[in-house]
């Protein structure tokens, strides 16, 4: 798969002249001027409520930014140390499908100051965002977000569900075969490489996942701000029979009200085989002194629930995190493999008309799909926001269609649904 280089990709036109005409300009952000880069990490850490960022952050989050096209809207004649008052950035990430990946434009960073909200600067961001992705041929755009209730209007849909996690440990026993391997500690410097080495070997395991990046793991292990919280990260990895590491753990110690017990938080929990997740949930539930376990961003299929005596003790809970927009219907499609065959016809409308018209849509015993302009009458009609959300196989066709969302022949929508099906469930372990 060919990776776009979303840095090539110049700030969107149509978005530049309607903020000009508000009074903003919009642009792409000059990495190579510090006092921009440093402007840029400020804004983005203050849209997100976070504290001034340390010397230290401040060169995690310029790193970072140096990969990915980073826009800026800023008050006119404003010069190079001023702060933005929105930003945004993306990068192009093969995002685990089906069959292979695709594509994916990855969109994070999204911040308005707070004096600046209800001026349309957020809208021109996001759709700027997508006309920048098509106009590249990237077939797929997607982020994560904070707030829940923004992105189905720029045609985003909550595709790849995340469980949040809490262990009794104090009754939940351990129920789970035995590991051949190993554990071990690591120190910190560590722990960055091997979450990162591990992420990337298991991501093709599960769809929706994507590439982690240097300054997430650095996060992740307590080495990206010099906090006092970040110095209590502690690493723990698996190796298998052979020696090989086949998972590792982030986590932090935190004590309960009884100073005598802790709760185990997991940041960050990556295993490429069944039996590193066993041994390192085995580590997590049964650690001396630890009253409480959790862990946020695991599979909906995570099998936590079987390796506890006492399913009663783990409290499962699903929320959104990975949200997907379909920008070209017919390589969307094709990108991706099926769990069955199906031949409808669907209908997709888009109000920001990326992904607006009617395709047959052909999927044969190979689960292979062939994708054709269609004028004949549809079996299927949907938003661009119930196909993004089902694209991934996570959110079943047939739930869509109960919410009254989907709509058309009963058996069409029942056969493109099986087609959809994946298994193990679509994952996204980190924000973006």
């Amino acid at each position: 798969m060919t990776v776009i280089d979303a840095r090539n990709v110049p700030a969107d036109p149509q978005s530049h002249d309607r903020l000009r005409d508000a009074g903003y300009d919009y642009r792409v952000v000059d990495l190579s001027v510090d006092a921009e880069a440093t402007a840029l990490s400020r804004a983005t850490a203050r849209g997100f409520l976070g504290s001034e960022p340390s010397d230290a952050e401040l060169v995690r989050m310029r790193e970072s930014a140096a990969t990915r096209r980073n826009i800026g809207v800023y008050e006119p004649g404003a010069e190079a140390e001023t702060l933005p008052v929105a930003t945004i950035n993306s990068w192009v990430a093969p995002m685990t499908a089906p069959g292979g990946e695709i594509p994916m434009w990855a969109i994070s960073a999204v911040t308005v100051s707070a004096m600046h909200r209800r001026r349309g600067i957020a809208r021109n961001l996001l759709e700027g965002e997508l006309r920048a992705a098509a106009s590249a041929g990237v077939p797929l755009a997607g982020l994560t977000v904070s707030e829940a209730t923004i992105y189905s209007r720029y045609g985003f849909g909550p595709a790849v569900p995340a469980a949040r996690v809490e262990i009794d440990t104090s009754r939940s026993g351990w129920a789970g075969a035995e590991a051949p391997g190993r554990l071990e500690y690591l120190e910190r410097e560590q722990l960055v490489d091997e979450l990162g080495a591990v992420h990337e070997r298991a991501r093709s395991r599960r769809t929706g996942q994507i590439p982690g990046w240097r300054g997430r793991w650095l996060q992740m292990a307590g080495l990206g701000d010099e906090s006092k919280k970040d110095a209590a990260v502690r690493g723990v990895r698996y190796l298998d029979a052979a020696g090989e590491t086949r998972g590792a753990i982030a986590y932090t110690l935190e004590d309960l009200p009884d100073a005598f017990r802790s709760t185990l938080r997991i940041r960050h929990l990556a295993a490429e085989t069944d039996e590193a997740l066993r041994a390192l949930w085995r580590f997590a539930v049964t650690h001396d002194l630890v009253d409480r376990v959790e862990a946020d961003l695991r599979p909906v299929d995570d099998p936590i629930v079987h390796l506890v005596a006492d399913q009663r003790a783990v409290r499962f809970t699903v929320h959104d995190h990975g949200w997907l927009r379909v920008l070209d219907v017919p390589a969307a499609l094709q990108a991706r493999r099926y769990a069955a065959s199906a031949d409808v016809v669907m209908q997709v409308d888009d109000a920001l008309g990326f992904a607006r018209g009617t395709w047959r849509v052909r999927i044969g015993a190979d689960g292979a799909a062939e994708v054709t302009d269609s004028d004949a009458d549809p079996d299927v009609m949907l938003g661009v926001v119930e196909l993004s959300t089902a694209y991934a196989g996570a959110v079943p066709l047939g739930q869509l269609t109960a919410a009254g969302r989907v709509h058309g022949d009963e058996a069409a929508i029942a056969a493109l649904g099986r087609a959809l099906r994946v298994d193990p469930s679509p994952a996204l372990g980190i924000w973006y």
